[in-house]
């Protein structure tokens, strides 16, 4: 029974295990820093909260992972429209925080739990992506042909999360322009798009100067943050969030001051997620902030190990969409709480709390575990099999 619930690469289901193992601690002892500041609920509820979000979590894993990856093809093109028509209303709904555009979510009605919509239109469009590649892989690409399937929907993603995650967008656009050149996308059509993109960025800047009243509702959030980084002394609170990270951090010294005896989760904000791993220093020491950095080197160990034994172009383009922004993402969240990085929002998978991104984080791991399955299924399914159309398989009698 074990074996059939949990096929595709143990390792990688070990490791997976062990971040959301882990993530209670960090979750338990940050949250009580949540529960004072919202007000309502206590540690207990806030933990109850993520044992359900990473329940679930694993049952989207379970289930992902049984779908066989070439199904993925069609899945994508039919939930493509949907995700884009996702990010057109969740923009529509112009909620403000603290007179800010905060329209990153959506309710999901009856458990009341918030959605960010951009997280999975960008998986979606991810494998989308990998399918279009290989598609296109034995043909001579002319830009034109390439410009409504391929750059329509890319460019349509990224200006509806602009707006309001900046962040997110632009790891976004990084992801794709990586899987792009992995696939074999002529560069000279990359660069012409590149220059494009920061011709028109160079204009939107001049434009929100001289109008700043027309200027999206983030623009001066999105300066602030970046100089703060590049100089902290010019900033009115000297960057609060990152100086309280980096006294976390200096806390822990090697060892930590133990499980729940955190002093600045009383103090950073978004000590649950955003800055969760200052947190995590601060309880289990340098030796413990070591092993998570581990952990996803690990995971990238395993993904580049599961590329290396895929059976088709579409298996390896698939796993480089759905495992490349999560170990970007995680590495880019332990950059700013380091200060590496500008402050960016980005959580880090399985280890901060939530709820939409742990799911598509866990959705991103199925459909990778599903291609490491095949491995274990060889003479079941012919997977070199060419498909003409991705939204129907036909076996051989």
């Amino acid at each position: 029974m074990k074996r059939k619930l949990f096929q595709g690469d143990k390792v990688l289901w070990g490791l997976l295990a062990l971040l959301a193992i882990f993530s209670f601690f960090p979750i338990f002892s940050a949250s009580s820093n949540l529960s004072y500041v919202i007000g309502t609920g206590s540690p207990w509820q806030y933990l109850l909260k993520h044992t359900f979000i990473l329940i679930t979590g694993f049952l989207l894993i379970m289930s992902v992972h049984k779908v066989p990856f070439y199904y993925f093809k069609g899945i994508s093109i039919l939930l493509l429209p949907v995700v884009i028509l996702m990010l057109f209303y969740t923009i529509s709904q112009g909620k403000m925080i603290d007179g800010v555009n905060a329209s990153r979510w959506i309710k999901i009605p009856l458990i009341g739990i918030s959605f960010q919509t951009s997280s999975l239109a960008s998986l979606i469009l991810m494998i989308y992506l990998a399918y279009y590649l290989d598609k296109i892989k034995e043909k001579k690409i002319d830009f034109k042909k390439t410009l409504f399937p391929l750059w329509v929907p890319v460019f349509l993603v990224f200006t509806l999360v602009f707006p309001t995650n900046l962040s997110t967008a632009l790891i976004f656009l990084f992801t794709v322009f990586l899987i792009l050149i992995y696939g074999c996308y002529p560069v000279k059509y990359l660069l012409n798009i590149f220059l494009v993109g920061f011709l028109l960025l160079t204009i939107f800047i001049f434009l929100a100067i001289q109008y700043p009243e027309k200027a999206p509702d983030r623009l001066y959030t999105w300066i602030n943050r970046v100089e703060n980084y590049f100089n902290p002394s010019l900033s009115k609170d000297g960057n609060y969030q990152v100086q309280r990270a980096k006294i976390a951090i200096a806390t822990g010294g090697i060892t930590g001051l133990g499980v729940g005896k955190s002093v600045m989760k009383n103090f950073l904000p978004q000590s649950s997620s955003d800055f969760i791993y200052a947190i995590i220093v601060e309880e289990f020491g340098l030796l413990g902030g070591i092993m998570v950095i581990l952990i996803y080197l690990l995971i990238l160990l395993r993904i580049t190990v599961i590329l290396h034994h895929a059976s088709s172009a579409y298996a390896k383009l698939l796993i480089i969409a759905a495992g490349l922004p999560i170990i970007i993402q995680a590495f880019i969240n332990i950059g700013v709480a380091l200060n590496i990085f500008p402050v960016t929002g980005q959580t880090l998978p399985l280890l901060s709390s939530g709820g939409s991104a742990a799911w598509v984080t866990c959705i991103a791991f199925g459909i990778i575990l599903s291609v490491s399955e095949e491995r274990f299924n060889e003479g079941k399914v012919n997977q070199n099999k060419t498909v003409s159309n991705p939204l129907l398989i036909i076996s051989e009698e």
